[in-house]
């Protein structure tokens, strides 16, 4: 398996993540109690799994192996997707704000948290369609065989060192777990 199949992979459970977000914000704009936990615990998955776990394995060892074979960082895909990054946290800390709010009974925190979601959810679908569709295409013509072996050598270093072991597969019962509650 490619190293940008393993990141395809991630994708498709942070897809369903961004599916369960939904739920979430459009139960909690239709004035419906959403439990503290779930949102606690999807705010989690994104932070680790997304961010700290997939944007790691990218900004840190995809994008340089990139830059090293010619593919520009500055007013390039790389540049990009790093300015991307950085809005999604800033959308992670105002859900963040909003979650801390709400479960202390303010009544209008839910709009806080799902206008950051719905940013966040919209700006991460465009994201990874651009990562699935051009740049990972990028990266396995670029990319040699050796430069893939290392990457993913990379990428499991990170799950264990920087994730922890075991970390991906709570994140997957996890997903299980909220799959059931909000995608009946």
């Amino acid at each position: 398996m490619k190293p940008t199949d393993e990141l395809k992979q991630e994708h498709e459970a942070i897809k369903l993540m961004l599916k369960i977000l939904e739920i979430t914000s459009q139960m909690l704009d239709a004035g419906q109690k959403v439990d503290t936990t779930d949102l606690e615990e999807t705010l989690e998955f994104i932070r680790v799994f997304a961010d700290k776990c997939h944007h790691h394995k990218e900004e840190d060892l995809l994008f340089p192996d990139l830059q090293k074979v010619g593919v520009p960082k500055e007013q390039g895909p790389i540049g990009v997707m790093l300015m991307e990054h950085a809005s999604c946290r800033n959308y992670v800390r105002g859900m963040a704000e909003g979650i801390e709010k709400y479960k202390i009974g303010d009544i209008d925190a839910y709009k806080q948290i799902t206008a950051n979601a719905r940013n966040y959810i919209k700006l991460l679908s465009e994201h990874i369609y651009k990562e699935n569709n051009i740049l990972y295409p990028m990266a396995d013509a670029r990319l040699s065989e050796n430069d893939q072996e290392t990457l993913h050598d990379g990428f499991s270093r990170v799950e264990e060192e920087v994730v922890g072991k075991g970390k991906h597969e709570e994140f997957h019962r996890l997903l299980d777990k909220l799959q059931k509650i909000y995608l009946k």
